[in-house]
């Protein structure tokens, strides 16, 4: 059975129903596409997310072929820049969280405008280290799924701060990610960034850059060792690429990002 596709034209206005297992359990997974000029960026690794998503996570079936086409339509209808952001639900029905094994997917597509985020792209950015640590769940780690609870968390605790965002370690102590981007280090004059095998989610610039940039390998990030970082920074599918100018207090040097973000039009 395929998923049914709902477009959503005012989320002020959204009524989801009470069983819907996105909103009672965090039983589903979601991705935020940017749109440029009526064209969804990265398409492809956000797609590929979603079914590897789906697969580990035992969802009913998909029309990837029709979603696919739905984004498209969506996106096209965009006069300027702006945001899609796609989740998909498991659907309605089950006992507990046992999921119901008749239940069919549901999508919801809806849009929102892009961000501002052109002065932390040119300017740099402040982080410092979040106190809260993120749980290891090796059967979740990389996925975007919808119970964002340690994120809600993370956001209410930068809040606090003067910082414009965080970086978040796992329980073993080792550096995973910022608040809502994936994170790139250099040390030693070689560009790094944490694997994602125990936390975090695998973002699809993150997976772009790898793609498309031989010099980054993964590397597991300690929090002892970040006095020894020489540069950072943060990625998402909004965001882009923006550098980090100040790592708790430390300044570090923009200039090896800004050749970064001209190489990769970021």
């Amino acid at each position: 059975m395929s998923a049914d596709i709902i477009l959503i034209k005012d989320t002020e206005q959204l009524q989801i129903a009470a069983g819907c297992r996105a909103l009672q359990y965090g039983d589903g997974v979601f991705t935020t596409i940017a749109i440029k000029q009526g064209q969804p960026q990265l398409w492809p690794l956000h797609l590929a997310r979603l079914q590897l998503s789906v697969t580990r996570l035992a969802m009913p079936a998909i029309d990837w072929s029709g979603l696919t086409q739905a984004v498209l339509t969506e996106a096209a209808k965009q006069n300027s820049n702006g945001v899609i952001k796609l989740l998909i639900s498991r659907g309605i029905g089950g006992r507990g969280y046992a999921p119901s094994p008749h239940s069919s997917a549901l999508v919801y597509l809806y849009h929102a405008p892009m961000p501002d985020y052109q002065r932390w792209r040119e300017q740099g950015i402040r982080v410092g280290v979040a106190q809260l640590r993120l749980a290891i769940q090796p059967a979740l780690a990389g996925l975007k799924h919808t119970n964002r609870l340690e994120q809600v968390l993370l956001k209410q605790e930068l809040a606090k701060t003067d910082f414009d965002d965080l970086l978040v370690a796992d329980q073993q102590q080792q550096l995973t990610e910022a608040t809502a981007a994936n994170l790139f280090y250099q040390l030693k004059g070689h560009w790094y960034t944490p694997p994602l095998h125990l936390a975090g989610v695998a973002g699809v610039m993150r997976q772009h850059i790898l793609n498309e940039q031989a010099q980054f390998q993964e590397r597991c990030l300690s929090l002892a060792e970040l006095d020894q970082v020489e540069a950072m920074f943060i990625c998402n599918a909004l965001l882009g690429v923006a550098p980090v100018r100040q790592l708790s207090g430390r300044a570090l040097p923009l200039e090896p990002v800004q050749q970064l973000q001209q190489e990769m039009l970021c």
